[in-house]
């Protein structure tokens, strides 16, 4: 009894230790394929790969979903490797000795009777039902498979988001399921991958025999004396009888692949589950037991087999329908028989079928069932749309992976609270999730359903910038930084220090991507804000100033006037968080004007302190650049104002003019540390920047009337008056260009 528990902990621990029972067995492979091999050892290795292979489809037979074999490609592999070493391994003897042990020798003389021809053509047709049938169909299924998971990933996960948001599931099982449908993502992608083994296998197996059919031919005759048929009937026996040996757990391993690829997942393994879906229906019984028949009294076929198969059937089938048992109540029976084993193990949801399982077989049978309200809330959450969402490619998931150190969603929810501190403004939450269209380091920004930003990233690597005019050549990929478009190049750990020493900017890449997404937010904040948002807004504000509010609404502003000006200031990159004071500002101009455009231009020079302190080079000392006075005036009078929109309209010359000029300083203002700022007349400020802001987003324009008067402006640079057109008349319509 103490033996039996040594041993059984010896093989426990041994299997804890599986790492170094698989390094160690690579490590063999590898010298089988560089030292010779005694015939013993050899017969006990071709041994191993027989029992191996058969181990692996008993495997299969027990296993009751495709996952659950999750090694299986690994294994395809390293058996595929082992295989081809003890190929190498057999050549050696059999060409070096003329014997490769008893095995190969045993396949070559029992198995084909002696006779190499009958040898060769059973080695063909084996590698012709491997390669042929088994191989290709397995393959074929793998591919389309893994195709078919990777397109219905975004389905399954919307569906367990709407369980989970419904509170059908909770956090903890909805992460599971999530889990399962990575690992059959995984699955497939690897078995389309594996099944190139296999075929792989399966030509270098003619490849070997043929190269040791020819090869012995020439040694048994050039160097061992031997006569033409005694070469040709020794190498060639030998030959096929190692390609045997190969090929026969080739065979197996390719059939476990196959069956194991057109498994679907149930509760039975698959003994079971053909039992439970072929044999056990009473009237498709008695139909072949009349078949049988009927081939038993054709003319010159065996009665007996007929017979004694079709006599069974019918007996089957009769004693099936006596005791009432057709398929249905045998289903009942195997499930109730596999409870206990099944009771720890969950079972495979699909989607939204949890829901409506739970209530399934509670009523008649013919009465129509209904629907609840949690199920009618899931499919109203299968319409909405996200605020602001993060699509991730596959390889860019384990950012968003808290049990692989990935902390994407930590760095979101940082994201939020820093833009609601400076800007006043609180983000909806940011969804994250896959898409399997996106390549594999690709994400993008989906503002309401629509990308608004994407980018690459490479989850390993770094991103290095060379802000310093470093001349040093760092080894990497080249890129461009998403937000800036600088130059950089993706580095590794090792570029990563030698980039750092020579004065690059490295960030790592769930950095780069929270940078992207803090810019996206900066860029589309206006188009964020709702009037739902507005409205929670306004109400905070009420808790402290009640009497601002009641002057303001109803009667003079509504909520979407008010939407419009927040709108208007987040659009450049204005923060609203002094709220009290914008809604201060709208109230002393509304009675005046309802106009959302002069309405914010009204509350910026209210807040014109706040505006322009973020530009000060110094305290009190801002660099800009101004425009010519005619320049000035000439697009003051081209200003064309409506109820809704102001918009300049210039001749495309003059506007290409402008703007190259524009951007020349622009870029002598970054490489000197200054951020770039137009300063103009407070009536041309928003005509002005609205025109230029498709091709500059990233320009301030400020009026000289929001300059605080402690406020010093230094002149950067001058933009020139170009060669103006008289205008007397109205340029055609086809010369200008509005915005």
């Amino acid at each position: 009894m103490a033996q039996t528990n040594n041993s059984s902990s010896r093989f426990m621990r041994a299997i804890q230790n599986g790492d170094y029972l698989l390094a160690a067995a690579l490590f063999t492979v590898v010298i089988v394929l560089i030292l010779p091999v005694p015939k013993a050892i050899l017969d006990s290795l071709l041994a191993l790969s027989i029992g191996f292979s058969v181990l692996i489809l008993l495997v299969i037979i027990y296993v009751r979903e495709p996952v659950q074999l999750s090694v299986f490609p690994s294994v395809l592999l390293i058996a595929t490797l082992y295989r081809l070493a003890l190929n190498v391994a057999s050549t050696r003897l059999i060409l070096l000795d003329g014997d490769a042990g008893k095995i190969i020798s045993s396949f070559g003389q029992f198995v084909v009777g002696g006779n190499y021809v009958v040898g060769g053509v059973i080695f063909l047709i084996l590698v012709i039902v491997n390669f042929l049938v088994i191989t290709k169909g397995a393959g074929r299924i793998a591919e389309v498979a893994a195709r078919f998971t990777l397109d219905a990933m975004p389905g399954k996960q919307m569906a367990i988001d709407a369980e989970l948001n419904a509170g059908i599931i909770d956090e903890t099982t909805a992460q599971k399921r999530r889990e399962k449908i990575q690992q059959e993502a995984d699955f497939y992608g690897k078995m389309d991958g594996a099944s190139k083994f296999v075929r792989g296998d399966a030509i270098a197996g003619i490849l070997i025999t043929l190269i040791n059919v020819i090869a012995g031919f020439g040694i048994g005759m050039l160097q061992r004396g031997m006569t033409l048929q005694e070469s040709l009937k020794l190498y060639t026996l030998l030959s096929i009888g190692d390609g045997l040996v190969s090929q026969i757990p080739a065979l197996i391993l390719s059939l476990a692949a196959g069956l194991l690829i057109t498994r679907a997942s149930g509760r039975q393994n698959l003994g079971s589950s053909l039992a439970r879906q072929l044999g056990f229906y009473p009237r498709a019984l008695g139909i072949l037991g009349g078949i049988l028949f009927f081939f038993a009294v054709l003319p010159g076929m065996p009665r007996i087999p007929f017979v004694t198969l079709g006599g069974l059937s019918i007996a089957m089938a009769v004693l099936m329908k006596r005791r009432n048992l057709d398929a249905t109540r045998f289903s009942s029976l195997l499930d109730e028989a596999e409870s206990d084993e099944d009771a720890n193990t969950p079972l495979p949801v699909g989607g939204a079928t949890q829901g409506s399982g739970a209530t399934a077989g509670e009523g008649d049978a013919e009465e129509a069932p209904s629907v609840s309200p949690p199920v009618n809330e899931e499919l109203q959450k299968l319409v909405n749309i996200d605020v602001i969402s993060i699509e991730l490619g596959y390889s860019l998931l384990r950012l968003a992976d808290e049990s692989k150190g990935g902390d994407l969603i930590d760095r979101i929810t940082g994201l939020r609270k820093s833009f609601a501190r400076e800007m006043g403004l609180v983000l909806p939450t940011v969804a994250v999730r896959d898409n399997f269209e996106l390549e594999a380091n690709d994400y993008r920004f989906l503002l309401r359903g629509k990308s608004v930003a994407q980018g690459r990233l490479l989850p390993n690597r770094s991103l290095a910038m060379n802000v310093s005019n470093s001349t040093v050549k760092i080894p990497g990929e080249k890129t461009k930084e998403p937000v800036f478009g600088l130059d950089a190049i993706w580095v590794d750990e090792n570029g990563r220090k030698t980039a750092e020493m020579n004065g690059f900017t490295v960030v790592d890449s769930t950095s780069v991507l929270c940078t992207h997404l803090s810019e996206t937010f900066r860029t589309y904040a206006g188009e964020v804000l709702d009037r739902q948002a507005v409205q929670k807004m306004i109400d905070h504000v009420k808790e402290n100033h009640p009497a601002l509010i009641d002057e303001l609404f109803p009667d003079l502003v509504s909520i979407g006037i008010v939407q419009g000006v927040l709108s208007n200031l987040l659009r450049e990159g204005v923060s609203i968080r002094n709220l009290n004071l914008i809604l201060e500002s709208i109230g002393d101009m509304a009675p005046h004007s309802k106009n959302v455009n002069d309405l914010s231009e009204h509350t910026r020079r209210r807040l014109a302190p706040y505006i322009v302190d973020q530009y000060e080079y110094r305290p009190g000392f801002v660099k800009a650049i101004t425009l010519d006075p005619k320049l000035e005036q000439f697009l003051l009078s081209r200003v064309q104002r409506t109820q809704f929109e102001v918009s300049l309209t210039i001749d495309p010359n003059t506007a290409h003019e402008v703007l190259s000029c524009i951007t020349r300083l622009m870029s002598e203002m970054n490489t000197e540390g200054y951020t770039p700022v137009i300063v103009v007349m407070h009536e041309l400020r928003l005509a002005f920047k609205r025109f230029f802001e498709s091709t500059l987003p990233r320009l301030v324009v400020i009026s000289y009337q929001e300059i605080p008067v402690n406020t010093e402006i230094e002149n950067y640079g001058i933009i020139p008056a170009p060669m103006l057109k008289e205008e007397t008349t109205p340029e055609p319509a086809k010369t200008e260009v509005t915005v």
